[in-house]
């Protein structure tokens, strides 16, 4: 994933275009491809070019075309939102960054140059399309005329706007300064707070939870031409700490929002289209979710259930389903055959023929077979059915990948400004200690099919060597499995969920661990301590958990909540398209 970092700026006329030089010049020194992108510009007319833009290309030579560089016009932008269509909003800038990203080893994004009428609309604006990145944030404020006390209450609004909506300020720049250099060395001393911002005596914390850094320029003019950048880069160059600017920006990582997320996942099942089939034909949810699914083409659909009634019921409801392949499983030519298979599959059990008959009628089987025999690539069930009707059928005969003891599950935690990984939540009761390092291994690789950075925690009451008892024996015995399965796997425990995720409690509990504080894959020890913290979580925070997502299984097979909604079916086609692409390309191998 390409560095990046975001410039945008508290007000009109505060120079971001005199920074973006700057931050560009320091970047092409540390990397091998940069590129700059403007997610939303003033419209530059007919046959024009944005102005940063056109500057940063030529002085830089920078080989990205020009309309890669941009995703829509302020105007563009402003009519989407008044439409009620932030979402598309998003979606568009989200497609032409990650264009970008993919080809890039840094992205300087620079956010919109407040020629507007509304400054808070672009702020905000700017703000939401950062947290949507999961990008760190460099905040330029003007000093003209300004106290240091009223810069510093300026930066510390700035700060906790960007906090509210889960955004990082890497660095903080004030341009324009009129303010003297003993004031501007008070001012950055007020955010150089022990143990993050690198205060006398203190080890500096270069990572996502350092305060920002303060620079202090005076008298910066916005280029306008190519002397102008020269001028903008030499007094960059006076007042800018560019080696600690960037160790802060390499050391600042890019978060996968909730947005990102779910774009990445619907974005990487359309790569390679996946054959779902969904048991619960029926159900008025699926045919809405087939109806989404096949217009974006995430996956081909296969409905089970009586033909005639999913046909009228589509009308009824106005929906689409030209493109799905509906079966009746009983009418079904592959019927006898998928009877046949399973009775010689689980005759071990005394199934007769007839039996295996009376299975095949049920839909979830037949699915599951379906899924078994390679006539569909993954099945998604559990609107209607329980858990325990949806996974039997797989646990029946398509059964664990090899090397694999148990099948679990995970819920993706889609929080403000991140994604998190929580297994097992919804499977395993009381696993045990082989169980435990079994589902922390797979927890991590079901995180790194869907591009999540992998750090795995091994819960407990304790952390450390501060706790003793079974319970927390079992999860040191877990975590020697886990490391001895997995040595490259970055991983830690036993460990409290504070230490786990708080860089400050990490700090206290467990000094020095690489993983505490920085956590994003939990593995709780029981099924009654995961289930019920997902869900507070979920409640308490307002997550959205995608799950759960069912792993170790040799073919993709995942349960829906009866409760679950339109899009949650959406996200979880997808997810299992995913898996099923993985499944494929692991069998290539």
């Amino acid at each position: 994933m390409a560095h990046t970092l975001y410039i945008t700026a508290a007000e009109a006329h505060s120079g971001i275009s005199a920074i973006a030089p700057g931050v560009m010049q320091l970047m092409r020194g540390r990397v091998r491809r940069p590129a700059v992108f403007r997610p939303i510009i003033s419209d530059p007319g007919p046959d024009a070019q944005d102005r940063d833009i056109a500057l940063l290309t030529s002085h830089f030579h920078l080989d990205t075309p020009y309309a890669e560089t941009f995703a829509c016009t302020l105007d563009e932008a402003r009519e989407l939102i008044n439409a009620g269509q932030s979402g598309a909003l998003m979606d568009k800038i989200l497609r032409a960054y990650t264009a970008l990203e993919s080809q890039y080893d840094f992205i300087l994004c620079e956010g919109t140059d407040f020629t507007g009428k509304d400054t808070v609309f672009e702020y905000k604006l700017n703000t939401d399309i950062a947290a949507t990145l999961g990008a760190p944030v460099l905040l330029v404020t003007s000093g003209e005329n300004r106290s240091a006390g009223e810069v510093q209450a300026a930066i510390q609004s700035g700060l906790d706007i960007m906090a509210d909506k889960g955004v990082r300020v890497a660095a903080a720049m004030v341009t324009r300064a009129t303010m003297s250099d003993t004031d501007a060395q008070a001012l950055r001393s007020r955010f150089a707070v022990p143990g993050t911002a690198g205060a006398s005596g203190e080890q500096p914390d270069t990572g996502d939870n350092a305060a920002p850094l303060v620079f202090v320029l005076h008298d910066l003019l916005e280029p306008v031409d190519e002397p102008g950048i020269q001028t903008a880069l030499d007094h960059f160059g006076r007042h800018v700490d560019s080696d600690a600017l960037g160790r802060r920006i390499e050391a600042s990582s890019i978060r996968m929002s909730p947005l990102m997320f779910q774009f990445r996942i619907m974005e990487q099942a359309r790569k390679q289209r996946m054959r779902i089939v969904l048991p619960e034909g029926g159900e008025d949810r699926i045919l809405r979710a087939a109806d989404i699914l096949l217009r974006s083409g995430v996956a081909d659909i296969i409905l089970l259930g009586d033909t005639s009634r999913i046909g009228a019921r589509a009308r009824d409801l106005g929906l689409n389903l030209d493109k799905a392949r509906i079966v009746q499983p009983d009418r079904s030519p592959e019927f006898e055959d998928y009877a046949a298979t399973y009775q010689e599959l689980r005759k071990h059990k005394g199934i007769s023929l007839e039996q295996a008959r009376e299975r095949m009628s049920d839909a979830t089987y037949f699915g599951t077979m379906m899924v078994y025999k390679g006539h569909a690539d993954g099945l998604v069930s559990g609107s209607v059915n329980t858990t325990a009707h949806t996974v039997r059928p797989a646990l029946e005969f398509i059964k664990t990948k090899p090397g694999y003891s148990i099948v679990s599950s995970i819920f993706f935690m889609c929080l403000r400004d991140r994604v998190l990984t929580f297994g097992d939540c919804a499977i395993n009761p009381n696993p045990t200690a082989a169980e435990l390092a079994d589902i922390a291994v797979t927890s991590a690789e079901t995180s790194r099919i869907f591009g999540l950075e992998t750090r795995v925690a091994m819960l407990s009451y304790s952390s450390g060597s501060s706790g003793h008892g079974a319970d927390v024996d079992q999860v040191i015995e877990a975590t020697r499995l886990a490391r001895e399965r997995a040595p490259e796997l970055p991983l830690t425990g036993p460990i409290q969920y504070d230490a786990a995720i708080d860089p400050k409690t990490a700090r206290t509990k467990m000094p020095g661990d690489p993983v505490a504080g920085r956590a994003t894959v939990f593995i709780f020890p029981d099924l009654n301590t995961g289930n019920n913290t997902y869900k507070a979580v979920q409640r308490a925070a307002g997550a959205l958990a995608v799950g759960p997502v069912l792993q170790g299984l040799r073919k993709p097979v995942n349960d829906l909540s009866r409760g679950a909604t339109v899009a949650d079916i959406v996200n979880t086609v997808a997810i299992t398209a995913v898996q099923a692409q993985a499944e494929k390309n692991q069998e290539s191998l």
